[in-house]
């Protein structure tokens, strides 16, 4: 809580406000939501917003930062609560509460192809901006190798053997979401224009890299396509990403539990599922190694099949020979 004073007039719906005199900000880490007046004192108390993306930051009142802690020490890491948190930061949190028995999600293990992230959440190590780093290892000694989304692109090796010369970038993310059954039939026509305003308002995607939006109704999928320049190198497509997997599949990272829950019509969609994929400007390098153990043990299945009937194959050829070659001594000793 943080007190000013008079004549302050707060602007409830931002964190601006102005005084009557000079014109000044509020703090930007804060956004007036409950105001008491003190009858006894010339003063307005103001109770703070905590920061409006990050729910887990912890706001300081005094010099209005709010920091987001991934460790037991240290100040933690300065955020900036206009913008959505970069993913590495918010990994690095949610490893942090997990090991601490705090509040935290669960990421999903959706299935293939461009590729999706079939490892789920480990503890990154991020850039002083936010940026993942080429080469994870998950404070092991195996690593691989990520791109800007943080989502694995190699094979997993030896910590001394993976060389990660660049951090690919991420260039295309596919959104595949299932809406819950509504009342009355969806407009395919206005479900992609309420969706694609959705996403832009609220993760802040430029509307204009929402590209693309199909509508399956009987399976009632929705897939979004945000695609990106591959020359742009300011737009974190995974920052948008991530947040709306979290929103989807348990609760909201925003402050509040408000929901992705775009208006078609009259009709307002609440999800209950999402794949992402992820589609980089260079291809992954993943090798068989990187196979199932259930598409693995199909391969062997098949494998030893085919050797059962060639073996089948040889042995009775063997034995019609071994027929055959007895026979014909007997006709030959019958002809004389």
């Amino acid at each position: 809580m943080s007190m000013y004073q008079r004549p302050w007039i707060p602007d409830l719906r931002s964190s601006l406000g102005r005084y009557a005199g000079a014109r000044t900000r509020a703090p930007p880490c804060a956004s007036p939501q409950v105001v008491a007046v003190d009858n006894h004192a010339d003063h307005v108390l103001l109770f703070l917003d905590p920061c409006s993306t990050m729910k887990w930051a912890t706001c300081d009142g005094t010099n209005c930062q709010c920091v987001l802690r991934v460790s037991s020490d240290g100040p933690g890491i300065p955020l900036n609560c206009s913008a959505l948190i970069p993913k590495c930061f918010l990994m690095k949190a949610e490893m942090y509460r997990a090991r601490t028995g705090q509040s935290t999600r669960s990421s999903g293990k959706p299935t293939e192809h461009a590729f999706v992230d079939n490892d789920g959440i480990y503890d990154p190590d991020c850039e002083a901006n936010g940026r993942f780093k080429a080469k994870q290892c998950n404070n092991t000694n195996e690593c691989w190798c990520v791109n800007s989304a943080g989502v694995r692109r190699t094979d997993k090796g030896d910590k001394d053997s993976i060389k990660c010369e660049e951090l690919v970038e991420t260039i295309w993310v596919r959104l595949q979401l299932k809406h819950k059954p509504t009342g009355a039939p969806v407009d395919p026509t206005a479900l992609r224009q309420a969706i694609g305003d959705a996403i832009s308002k609220r993760y802040g995607v430029d509307g204009k890299l929402v590209n693309n939006t199909e509508y399956d109704k009987d399976a009632r999928l929705i897939m979004v396509d945000v695609v990106k320049p591959k020359t742009d190198r300011t737009t974190d497509l995974s920052r948008a990403a991530y947040y709306m997997e979290k929103d989807v599949k348990i609760l909201p990272l925003f402050t509040g539990e408000a929901k992705f829950l775009p208006t078609v019509g009259s009709q307002t969609l609440d999800f209950e599922d999402i794949v992402v994929y992820y589609v980089d400007e260079k291809p992954p390098t993943f090798t068989m190694k990187r196979l199932t153990g259930g598409v693995i043990a199909v391969i062997v299945v098949v494998i030893l099949a085919v050797a059962a009937g060639l073996l089948v194959l040889f042995f009775a050829r063997r034995r019609n020979r071994a027929r055959y070659e007895k026979t014909q001594p007997r006709e030959m000793d019958e002809m004389q």
